[in-house]
């Protein structure tokens, strides 16, 4: 973005005079003052601190203009500062404003899983024929989102936008921010479930990503789930599905895995042959969703096989990765629910790999008074035939731990782990792993396997 102070002014309403400052110009935005550019505006935000706490020393970094609460005392001191009611709400305001000015086609992506799988596959694919912005790493709340608009560049032609939420009413406000052009939701599992009660209630508040569509919008959705059929029969804009089942727009009619890539078909090309450089064969789901996108905004099929064959993921999603002891490690530390664990499993459990299968799971967060019974539920995907050792962290996988050694899981190749025993985790990994092995960290962000993952791939 490049505005001056006084456009800024403008968009947010301003409730102070900023006419001396009228000219500066700002070249974007930061809501961290460690991590804030030469040129940004600072945005103090409340969280464990109070963000008025650290505009002097956004200034000493180098920021060009702060935002600050009308509420707090003001004395500027010389810097320049726009006041105004609430710095996220203008926050907001001012993200509204650019992408406005700017006018991309805008694509919202939601799901319980695969949504920032998507968002990459999506971008990647449009990125062959239109200049594209997309929510960087986990920028997908009501602070992210307007960040993700305020880092357009000029020349955007689509921005694709990430939307999290976990309770009632956070999409519904992120889909009015962002108004639009199509909306997708990948899917519907059971997370944040602690906070709805039922997937019904899921599905209920993940149709809010529809709510500040355009009236020509188009929603594409997966059709497998009948809690988004029924709820999409009521949109008056444009629907498309995608999935497995034929009565989907679009649906796969073959699927080929490797212990690298996966190669498919889908019935709007029968003559193209697809490849995404990722395993898991519900990630078909997720590129048939990107596709679908691009198929409305006239991609044509030659760009959708270069956009996804040379996809780029965002950090700590699914990846292969090499261990120090000679393993390979299929890493997806950054979240986890009961249905992204059973679909990695059934992935894992079909690679056409002879070495050992050794799975590492951390508890799965915000599941509520359910935890216990979904955790356990998992036993019925791991079985000692198929998967040698398991490594559980977390107080939540003892409901896992109990569930296995019930069913005849060898206790002498399952071990528990409390959270903060992560030294000891890695310690038995390491003595555990051999040259071959296929490991598998999966687990929610919260439980930190990352530092897992750095200490067994880091010399």
């Amino acid at each position: 973005m490049k505005m001056n102070i006084a456009e800024i002014a403008k968009a947010v309403d301003a409730q102070n005079d900023i006419e001396q400052w009228s000219d500066i110009e700002v070249s974007g935005v930061a809501f961290d003052s460690r991590h804030l550019k030469t040129g940004d505006l600072f945005v103090p935000l409340m969280g464990a601190r109070d963000g008025h706490e650290f505009v002097n020393t956004a200034f000493q970094n180098g920021a060009s203009a702060s935002l600050w609460a009308a509420d707090h005392q003001y004395d500027d001191g010389g810097q320049p500062r726009i006041v105004v009611e609430d710095p996220l709400k203008a926050l907001q305001q001012l993200g509204k404003y650019y992408l406005n000015k700017i006018n991309p086609v805008v694509v919202a992506v939601s799901g319980s899983n695969g949504k920032t799988t998507t968002k990459d596959m999506i971008a990647s694919i449009l990125s062959t024929q239109m200049n594209v912005t997309k929510t960087h790493a986990n920028f997908n709340n009501a602070i992210g989102v307007p960040v993700t608009l305020l880092n357009m560049e000029a020349n955007t032609e689509a921005v694709v936008v990430e939307m999290g939420m976990s309770h009632f009413g956070e999409l519904d406000e992120l889909s009015k921010l962002v108004t639009p052009d199509i909306a997708v939701l990948t899917m519907i599992g059971e997370a944040h479930i602690e906070f709805f009660g039922t997937r019904d209630r899921i599905a209920d508040a993940k149709m809010e990503i529809t709510h500040g569509m355009r009236e020509d919008g188009t929603f594409v959705y997966n059709g497998d789930e009948p809690l988004l059929r029924e709820r999409a029969k009521d949109l008056k804009q444009i629907t498309k599905t995608f999935g497995r089942q034929l009565s989907n727009d679009i649906y796969a009619t073959s699927v080929e895995q490797s212990d690298h890539d996966i190669t498919f078909t889908v019935n709007l090309w029968p003559d193209e042959e697809f490849r995404i450089p990722m395993v898991g064969e519900y990630n078909v789901n997720n590129a048939m969703a990107a596709m679908m996108v691009a198929h409305r905004l006239h991609v044509t099929p030659n760009h959708i096989k270069i956009g996804l064959e040379n996809l780029e993921l965002t950090e700590n999603r699914t990846e292969w990765l090499a261990g120090n002891q000679g393993e390979k490690i299929l890493s997806d530390v950054y979240n986890s629910n009961p249905t992204a664990v059973k679909e990695v499993l059934e992935t894992l459990n079909e690679l056409p790999e002879k070495g050992r299968r050794i799975i590492v799971l951390g508890d799965m967060l915000e599941l509520g008074d359910a935890s216990a019974k979904l955790h356990a539920g998992l036993a019925k995907s791991i079985d000692h035939e198929h998967f040698a050792k398991v490594f559980l962290v977390g107080s939540e996988m003892k409901a896992l731990a109990t569930a296995l050694l019930a069913d005849g899981y060898p206790a002498d190749d399952l071990q528990h782990f409390a959270a903060d025993e992560q030294s000891e985790l890695v310690a038995s990994l390491k003595s555990t792993i051999q040259k071959g092995d296929i490991v598998l960290l999966k687990g929610s962000h919260g439980i930190h396997l990352e530092n897992v993952l750095h200490e067994l791939t880091t010399k």
